[in-house]
């Protein structure tokens, strides 16, 4: 199984939103400029980025060994215009129009309150290391759950290849119910 580049921008996106607070009652809903300056804090451009290149060089990795056991007389020079093409999509990848789209989300969840503190915590050594290891634990989580994942693929493929198998093997014909003896 492949886990896609969506989804593992999927899961850091809500790893992202989990940390935010319920908004208080009567707390000033955050801005734009606000969320704008959270992501600048968060660092959240180079942390996309850094996340989309471990992912793309494990995508690549993947992508090599299934293209060698799926098309084993693939040439290199094939291999290597196929990893072009998916650098050439990775780098086209639209952050900031990304990033604009996740603004409302962040504005309807967050609040001043709540932006002031992450923002504060971000800024912190902690908040900084976080930023820092962030990636690498992004990468490592992602290889973890990958060998899960898989386990659990190759069961479900065996589960659906019996059941095709039971589709298709030759129906035996019913055998008549046995006759109750009559008192």
């Amino acid at each position: 199984m492949n886990i896609g580049p969506r989804v593992c921008l999927s899961i850091m996106i809500f790893s992202i939103m989990c940390l935010a607070q319920q908004p208080f009652p009567g707390d000033n809903p955050a801005t734009r400029e606000d969320i704008l300056r959270l992501f600048d804090s968060m660092q959240v451009k180079q942390q996309m980025r850094s996340v989309m290149d471990a992912m793309m060089k494990q995508q690549t990795e993947l992508v090599h060994e299934t293209i060698r056991k799926r098309y084993p007389t693939a040439s290199e020079a094939k291999i290597a215009r196929f990893d072009n093409m998916m650098q050439e999509t990775m780098k086209d990848f639209p952050v900031d129009a990304l990033l604009d789209d996740m603004i409302p989300v962040y504005t309807k969840h967050l609040t001043r309150t709540d932006v002031e503190a992450m923002s504060t915590f971000y800024s912190s050594p902690t908040g900084k290391k976080l930023l820092r290891e962030m990636p690498e634990m992004t990468s490592e989580s992602m290889q973890v759950a990958y060998a899960r994942l898989e386990k659990q693929m190759e069961a479900l493929m065996k589960k659906a290849e019996q059941m095709s198998n039971e589709d298709h093997s030759p129906k035996k014909p019913a055998r008549p119910p046995a006759e109750k003896p009559q008192d």
